[in-house]
């Protein structure tokens, strides 16, 4: 007879406008068979989940209006999906035996079928690393830092590079990457709690703290008196619009992400896009997964500098599934300081 456990599971309710808010989901208990599917064309596995990533462009994916070439929106009714690291428990996979720890797309759920594999791979145990880091720094945000730092913003060592949103999860390795690429790095954050570990921790060279700025145009002149070579955007509106006015001549700016942006049907104008012209700036949105072939290279340098100490990366974790949708919603309020990560389970 087959073990039929309880499932906690956090369920999408339905499409959103706007921020999202904790009554946006809620936490549902199911029962669920701790086998996989056998059959010749099954190919599922099921896996615990041990840590859940919470991550800005969940958001998009609450809309319907949601489109990206490669993932879809969520299904109202369904759990919550988003990168996790999870343990097979049971497999018709022949790829993913029980006790391999996985990566990649999974549910916001105790244990989670899983049939595709492809935003997936395989985790080497190493008791230097943390588990939580393969959803962190050696995970999508990770990977979107260095690719968006090194393939988007060309940089040259001596440039003045700025970043928003810089104690997060992809901020604060871009920050990191930068210096040791030997550029000149300042960093924005929302508390003097963010600015004092960007400066202390991270070792951006400055760091101010937005919310006490009454005039961002003027804070970005006297962190950049010569200008910005470099801006790497996480949060678009204002702080764009600013960056904007302080670019040098042939600056770059990596849009990673638009968290400012509450609203896609009501966003914010930008309005100092003429000096696009007027500097010659090169302005590029880019995905993480366009670069997919630069990841085994990614892992090899974040890795070594991990272990020789020159990267450190800091996690903001909670306990409990039950956790996850107040951890999730945090993010866009700047509750979050580093990685917000959902501890599912203890391994």
């Amino acid at each position: 007879m087959m073990e039929q456990v309880e499932n906690k599971q956090v369920i999408f309710r339905g499409y959103i406008e706007g921020a999202p808010k904790e009554t946006d989901m809620e936490i549902k208990i199911s029962g669920i068979q701790l086998k996989a599917p056998k059959g010749s064309d099954s190919g599922a596995f099921l896996v615990k989940n041990l840590y859940l990533s919470c991550d800005p462009y969940m958001r998009g994916r609450m809309r319907s209006s949601f489109t990206s070439s490669y993932i879809p929106p969520f299904v109202p009714g369904q759990p919550v999906e988003g990168f996790g690291v999870s343990k097979v428990v049971d497999s018709d996979n022949p790829n993913f035996k029980p006790g391999d720890l996985v990566a990649g797309l999974t549910g916001w759920e105790e244990y989670s079928l899983i049939r595709k594999t492809e935003q997936l791979r395989k985790i080497q145990p190493d008791h230097h690393i943390p588990l939580s880091y393969h959803i962190g720094l050696l995970g999508m945000p990770g990977f979107t830092a260095y690719a968006g730092f090194h393939e988007v913003c060309s940089p040259k060592s001596g440039e003045y590079v700025f970043v928003s949103a810089a104690s997060g999860a992809v901020g604060q390795l871009v920050g990191q990457l930068a210096k040791l690429h030997g550029c000149y790095v300042v960093g924005s954050a929302g508390s003097s709690q963010k600015v004092d570990l960007l400066k202390n921790k991270l070792g951006f060279d400055e760091a101010f703290n937005y919310n006490d700025e009454t005039d961002l145009v003027a804070a970005l002149k006297r962190c950049f008196p010569q200008g910005i070579d470099i801006y790497f955007d996480n949060v678009g509106g204002e702080m764009l619009d600013a960056a904007l006015l302080n670019m040098r001549d042939h600056g770059r700016i990596a849009v990673c992400g638009m968290v400012s942006l509450h609203s896609y049907h009501d966003p914010q104008g930008i309005h100092n896009l003429f000096t696009l012209v007027t500097k010659r700036i090169t302005m590029k949105g880019f995905l993480q997964s366009d670069y997919l072939h630069l990841y085994p290279r990614f892992l090899d340098y974040v890795i070594s500098n991990y272990k020789q100490g020159k990267i450190v990366y800091v996690e903001d974790m909670n306990e409990g599934l039950e956790n996850a949708p107040a951890a999730f919603v945090g993010l866009f309020s700047g509750k979050n300081v580093g990685k917000q990560v959902v501890r599912v389970a203890c391994e």
